[in-house]
């Protein structure tokens, strides 16, 4: 049987190809033209033949990372809210997990890095991560017009909240070099976006009755007050 072969990459694709892989291992700032070339298996000259600076590769590696990583699950609306939500997360921990839980997220690689002098970088990192909460409160508000999710939480500061949670998860994850930090996230998050059961919410709300004896001593004294 003839197997297909698979299509050769462009010496672009191959600058572009290491360059996710080298910056996701180093970060920006200790990873230099040379480690990439070197990485991708092409002269140091043709770097500069697509990019004019490392910067501008940084740039589309980012595109190239938020691809992977499937925001666009969330606008899915053949699923339901919930199951966007946890599908979305559980794709991007299943990437971790390629990497044997050493790796995080390159976004929150890249912010530790921004400064004044990657302007193209911090344009394109709060532009996409802007998108993500949106995209994250989004669903969430359609979950609470279904009520699969509650209805009293705040949209947007939830939005904020998942993508801040599961950064700080992802920091986690590395030092531990397992799932468990991202275990707690799912299981802490979801327990948040239930709506509230009607046991529960009755436990949160008694009825509050006025013990009995307190209740006869009331009517007493108003006996004696009408005598």
């Amino acid at each position: 049987m003839v197997r297909a072969s698979m299509p050769k990459l462009s010496t672009r694709e191959k600058i572009v190809s290491a360059a996710v892989d080298r910056f996701h291992a180093l970060g920006y700032s200790a990873c230099g033209v040379q480690e990439i070339v070197d990485a991708a298996g092409v002269p140091k000259g043709s770097f500069y033949n697509y990019f004019k600076a490392k910067e501008l590769l940084a740039v589309e590696v980012l595109g190239t990372y938020w691809e992977g990583v499937r925001i666009d699950m969330l606008a899915d609306k053949s699923a339901a809210p919930l199951e966007r939500i946890r599908g979305h997360f559980e794709h991007i921990a299943s990437l971790y997990a390629g990497f044997g839980y050493e790796r995080g997220c390159l976004i929150g690689k890249f912010v530790q890095e921004l400064s004044e002098t990657t302007p193209r970088i911090r344009q394109d990192v709060v532009g996409e991560v802007a998108r993500w909460i949106a995209l994250l409160a989004s669903t969430i508000r359609e979950g609470q017009a279904d009520g699969s999710i509650a209805r009293e939480l705040d949209a947007d500061k939830i939005g904020r909240f998942l993508v801040n949670s599961w950064g700080g998860a992802a920091a986690g994850m590395k030092i531990v070099q397992s799932r468990a930090p991202l275990d707690d996230f799912f299981s802490t998050t979801f327990s948040l976006l239930l709506p509230p059961s009607p046991s529960s919410s009755a436990r949160r709300n008694p009825v509050q009755r006025r013990p009995v004896g307190k209740r006869r001593r009331v009517k007493r004294a108003a006996g004696r007050e009408l005598r």
